[in-house]
Parts: C-alpha cells; structure tokens; sequence
C-alpha cells in the first residue's frame, strides 16, 4: 500500500500554491499560535538544536532502520521517517529554502539559528477536477476554484555530534466545512496530518540532495517498525511510556509536538523539558469566524493562553513523557491528559 501511494503521488498529483492571502488558516480551533513575529524568539541559549546536546555516535537498533544514498540517509521509527545527511546545517539550510520555494510554498520562517523554517498555508492545487469547465475557464479564473483543503509543513533541522543534521518534516492539514445546517457560512478546522505527504516530500528533498529518483523511491519502500507508546498513571500523575531511549523519545516528542501543532516557545535538551503553549479545546480560542468574517470584522482580543512544560525522563529501558505547569509542577487540571492523548496519539 505504501509503494503504490508514493506512486500516485508521483504522477503529478502535487501541485501546491501559497494561500498567504487566507488569515483564518493561521489559528486552529484547539491549538493556537504565537504572533509571526515572535513565534520563534529564544530568550536563553537553550533553544539551540537538539543535536548540540547530544554525545556519542547514533548506532541503529532493531527500532530504527536506515536506506542510505550517498551522503543522504532516511531512518525510520514507527510512524515517524527522517533524513540524515553528512553535511553542516549552514549547507543544508539554502537548498531546504530553494526545495520548498521551488514547490510552490512560501516561507514564514526561516530561522536557522533555531533549525525551523515553516510554510505558509497552500492548496494542492492537483486536487481539483480537470473537467471541461476547469481545463478552460481555469487559467483565467483559477481563484474561482478550491479544493477545500490547506496545507503547510514544518522542517526541523537538529545537529549532531558527527558534524552533520538530521531533517525531519511533518505536515499540518486544514479543511473548509459547512458551520451550520442552512451551508450559509464555512469554517477552517484541522484535519488529520498526512504522513504520506511527508514521506513524499522527505523523497523529494533526498533527490534535492543528491540522491537519484531510484534510489530515493526504494528508501521511503520499505515497511515502518511499530513502537509502544501509552498513556497511563504513575504517580499520580498522567504519563506517556515510551518504550526508547531518552534521546530517541525527545526528538519523537518535538516531531509529535509538531504535527499537532503546538507553539514550541522555547527547549532545553539538557533537562528534557518543551517549554510549549496550549488552549483547551471549547475555549473562546476554540471559535475561528469563515473567511470573509475574518476580513471584514474587527480584530478580536486574544484568548489567554496557558503555558505548559513537557518534561521527559528516562527510567530504565523506557522514557516518561509528563505534563508540567508553567512553574514547573506536576500539571493537575484535566489539560495535562489532553495533551498528552494528542502527542501519544502521533507517537505510537
């Protein structure tokens, strides 16, 4: 199943175009964003990548699994896929920027000093039905048509200690509904992440990087290993297991956060804590206005939001994930287990 949906992603069915004119796509009902301009402001050296903490080789285990073309590797844990490439992040960085500009995204941040450069929302524009209609009115009025669907991905560059980066991308979806039975009015919500797209564009980034088409596809073929993790109490305390070591469960939990879209404020691999912010669902924060409300209306106030701490241990063979307040104490409200369903949910 996986070999034949990378080929029908080959046959021309992406076709992205930036939607950077679409407001309402940039807060989700349940998670919300920092503003543009301090989304990824670091207040303390602790924000550096990941990979500056890290000591030792990485040695691949039963869990992981590796394809290497060249320089360029892929490994794979669980649900999760990412590249491995032998090379400075200060050579890596301008071809990510060229990779997703030349695919039809446009970039709101581009921060290498913290290794995350985001896109804007676009629509895969190969979505939309080539009738007769579309094939001749579209080149003229191609505003008029939608498929419905929003799409904006993530790049996360963590260095290590060999010299070279790891690169993981991880995709957040948007769907356009109906917001009440009479279909007068239309809402952005979020719809479920795609890792096929992911895989597919960690496929293109690899032929980006060198690797041939060949090689690239037979890298992104082969079948993902499962990996436990559960949500439980211990403690008192809600927690999830991780059934790896505290090294691979950090960068599993950033690429989780990422997916669910969490605002990362700030990291401190040394202690293993996400300093990230969080809104409930059902809050005022929850109730995104359609599109032309959006532009029409007056700016609304911003919903208080609450700052949370996910901290991770290793306890034996196994890493707890746990959910800490902003003072950093065992979180007690009913968010803690809210949070950590959504990040199990995406590392499991």
């Amino acid at each position: 199943m996986l070999v034949s949906a990378c080929s029908v992603f080959e046959e021309d069915k992406i076709d992205y175009k930036s939607a950077a004119k679409a407001p309402t796509l940039e807060i989700p009902p349940d998670l919300t964003q920092l503003r543009k301009d301090s989304r990824y402001a670091i207040e303390s050296n602790s924000a550096t990548a990941s990979g500056f903490q890290s000591a030792g080789a990485r040695v691949a285990d039963a869990g992981t699994a590796a394809n290497v073309v060249g320089d360029v590797r892929m490994e794979r844990q669980g649900n999760q896929r990412w590249l491995v490439v032998l090379r400075p992040a200060d050579k890596v960085w301008e071809p990510l920027r060229e990779f997703w500009t030349s695919n039809g995204f446009v970039l709101i941040t581009d921060a290498p000093d913290v290794g995350i450069m985001e896109t804007d929302w676009a629509e895969n524009r190969a979505k939309i039905p080539q009738d007769f209609i579309r094939k001749t009115l579209g080149k003229v009025l191609d505003s008029l048509y939608s498929s419905g669907e929003r799409d904006k991905f993530r790049t996360r560059v963590e260095r290590h200690a060999q010299g070279g980066v790891e690169i993981y991308i991880t995709h957040r979806g948007m769907a356009e509904n109906y917001a009440n039975a009479q279909k007068d009015q239309t809402v952005w919500q979020p719809r479920a992440g795609d890792p096929e797209l992911e895989i597919e564009f960690l496929r293109r980034l690899m032929v980006k990087l060198g690797a041939s088409p060949e090689a690239a596809k037979s890298a992104t073929a082969s079948a993902a290993h499962a990996q436990t993790a559960s949500v439980t109490t211990v403690e008192g305390q809600p927690t999830i297991q991780i059934t790896d070591s505290l090294d691979r469960a950090w960068r599993r939990t950033g690429v989780a956060l990422d997916r669910t879209g969490f605002t990362v404020e700030d990291r401190d691999r040394s202690k293993g804590i996400y300093f990230v912010r969080y809104v409930a669902p059902g809050t005022a924060a929850g109730q995104e206005p359609g599109f032309f409300a959006r532009i029409f209306s007056s700016k609304k106030e911003e919903a208080a939001l609450s700052r949370y701490r996910i901290a991770l241990t290793e306890k034996g063979n196994a890493s707890w994930v746990r959910v800490l307040d902003a003072n950093g104490q065992p979180e007690t409200s009913g968010n803690a287990e809210r949070i950590l369903k959504l990040l199990a949910n995406e590392l499991r």
